[in-house]
């Protein structure tokens, strides 16, 4: 049976989140995806719910979260949702534009990162920029996609992961995604590139799906850079390698988790 979650909201904002209420040491936020919401993390708080305190937001423009708000804020409304919740340090993983937005939690709040896995992102300290063009570009080509069909968008979508359970799945989040909300990704640019590689503490994973269309090269660059860090590419999985292969990712997260 599906963990059941009580859902919240932060005061003077449009966020929604998902808590299990618990009182576990141990914290995890969850961030999804651009076009998605926090059920694509379903299968990790199934598994973490009952030893874990976990947090599941609907970044701003997405899911319930729709409303006023600016995106490149998120690190503050995270930091809130802890001091709401009376949660010292969690650990940060984000997919995708989640992962961004778990780095730039990481920058900004280091003191609140028990640790960092970031799926299918990139190094927002030192991206490069002909990797930068290549990744706007993609993004140019999916917001027209939404603006001309939304079959059309959703299937692009879809090409995120790769097992039918998962596409079925990102497939009905992205035909629920309006093309107004698009405006709400506009200013994810402001947290790249503004702030030097801060110094880790805590366990940073940097993973990515062996399918992963484009995301491999600047995930190998990230590696690089923190050559601390622990890096894996997760076989059979794209994209979104946490719903394509969730009990192999669920495994190489709980090896972070502090």
């Amino acid at each position: 049976m599906p963990t059941q979650l009580i859902e919240n909201t932060l005061p003077q904002s449009s966020i929604h989140y998902w808590t299990n209420q618990s009182d576990a040491e141990t914290c995890i936020v969850f961030l999804h995806s651009a076009f998605m919401d926090h059920t694509c993390f379903d299968a990790q708080i199934d598994y973490f719910a009952p030893r874990c305190k976990v947090i599941a937001l609907d970044l701003i423009g997405h899911g319930a979260s729709i409303g006023k708000g600016d995106i490149a804020e998120t690190s503050n409304m995270v930091s809130s949702i802890l001091e709401k919740e009376n949660v010292l340090k969690a650990n940060m993983v984000g997919v995708s534009m989640g992962a961004v937005l778990a780095a730039d939690f990481a920058n900004k709040f280091p003191d609140k990162v028990a640790s960092l896995c970031c799926v299918g992102g990139y190094d927002i300290n030192n991206f490069d920029h002909h990797l930068r063009l290549k990744n706007n570009g993609e993004h140019l080509k999916i917001m027209m996609a939404a603006f001309f069909s939304k079959k059309r968008f959703a299937e692009m979508c879809k090409a995120f992961v790769v097992t039918p359970e998962a596409q079925k799945k990102v497939g009905q989040l992205a035909l629920r995604f309006k093309k107004r909300q698009f405006r709400h990704l506009a200013n994810l640019e402001k947290l790249v590139n503004q702030q030097k590689k801060p110094k880790r503490d805590y366990p940073l994973m940097i993973a990515v799906g062996e399918f992963e269309n484009g995301g491999l090269e600047a995930s190998q660059q990230w590696r690089k850079h923190e050559p601390k860090s622990i890096y894996i590419v997760f076989k059979g999985a794209g994209h979104i390698a946490n719903m394509d292969v969730p009990e192999t990712f669920n495994q190489e997260l709980e090896k972070i988790l502090r």
